[in-house]
């Protein structure tokens, strides 16, 4: 692997990438001061940065993608409140049910094909008081998830996207987009990151993903959010002191880890193509749409499919007893994915 080689080819998230040499050097040179007394000028130009980048009033610097989602909840919501999402979503399968446990929200759940929540599903979902005789909740969030990571890192398409922000404020409801891998999205798509974003009330953006930072997340919005999330932020013990080290870490991610991740795609691709064209495995191509790639295999056969692969020095997820899942990330190199698919090949 690049950067830090090993033995072994690590595909089982993003997530694990470390902080390259120059990165870590950045990170040691950091200007910092105490956030949690707003004065570490590194998260103030991180948050500054990205805030403008999408195009919006301002942004929180917080330790992770679930506690961005989590604000972004709690900020825009009250307890009884209702939330519409994906029934693959992350905020609803991966981040504790805290949308219940912190907002005391529920939540409607959508199908759709490859995670993608059609405009007139989230129409038909939103439920309100009123009208009810106060049987229903108050639809009050909708959530975007994109790239939708459980539909295979799938894509929305802008139409989609602005279609359903409208159909949220016409029916007096806010909309999040859960963009932890929008990098990914707009590097995919052309489309540049304020663009995309225009119609949302809120983005939670990642750091620690696809862009190699080691830790961080950021939420944007306008002002009054904002400066309710960081009220709820501080309450969820999510407040850190010294964290210009780890803004520093965003600022390089920002600067020099986007437009390379045109080559996590490009190698998602590749993988997907080969293993796809193997007997006892099948991809969805039309789902490799950005740095993951999700493989089918026969029922119950994935957990031994996935020590196969370890035998060989390549770790993967089983995420049914029949599909596991690789994700190329900024450490993994043209000669890793040949030594993976000759591995699928040899199981």
């Amino acid at each position: 692997m690049r950067d830090y080689p090993s033995e072994r080819v690590d595909l089982r998230s993003d997530t694990v990438t470390q902080p390259t040499p120059a990165m870590r050097e950045v990170m040691a040179k950091a200007v910092v001061g105490d956030d949690v007394l707003g004065d570490d000028p590194t998260v103030i130009e991180l948050q500054n940065r990205v805030a403008a980048l999408l195009g919006k009033e301002a942004a929180l610097f917080v330790p992770s993608g679930t506690m961005a989602n989590a604000l972004a909840i709690k900020s825009q919501t009250k307890p009884g409140d209702e939330l519409i999402a994906h029934s693959k979503s992350h905020i609803y399968l991966y981040e504790g049910g805290g949308y219940a446990g912190i907002s005391g929200c529920s939540i409607a759940l959508l199908n759709g094909p490859r995670g993608i929540m059609s405009p007139a599903d989230v129409k038909a979902a939103i439920r309100k008081a009123e009208g009810s005789q106060s049987h229903f909740p108050d639809c009050s969030l909708i959530c975007v998830e994109n790239t939708a990571n459980m539909g295979g890192g799938s894509l929305y398409s802008q139409a989609a996207m602005d279609e359903i922000c409208a159909i949220a404020h016409a029916n007096d409801c806010r909309a999040h987009l859960d963009g932890a891998r929008i990098f990914n999205a707009v590097v995919a798509t052309g489309t540049e990151a304020a663009r995309m974003v225009r119609d949302f009330d809120s983005i939670a953006i990642c750091l620690s993903k696809g862009l190699g930072a080691p830790v961080g997340s950021l939420l944007i919005s306008d002002r009054a959010t904002i400066d309710e999330a960081h009220r709820w932020r501080k309450m969820l013990g999510g407040g850190m002191r010294q964290a210009g080290i780890l803004a520093a870490a965003g600022l390089y991610a920002l600067d020099h880890n986007v437009e390379r991740l045109a080559n996590d795609h490009a190698r998602a691709l590749k993988l997907a193509k080969s293993v796809n064209s193997m007997e006892g495995f099948s991809v969805d191509l039309q789902a490799v749409q950005s740095n993951m790639v999700f493989v089918d295999t026969a029922a119950g056969a994935a957990a031994d499919l996935v020590k196969s692969l370890a035998e060989q020095g390549i770790d993967v997820l089983a995420l049914t007893d029949s599909s596991i899942r690789a994700v190329i990330h900024l450490h993994i190199t043209d000669e890793d994915i040949e030594r993976t698919i000759a591995a699928f090949a040899d199981v």
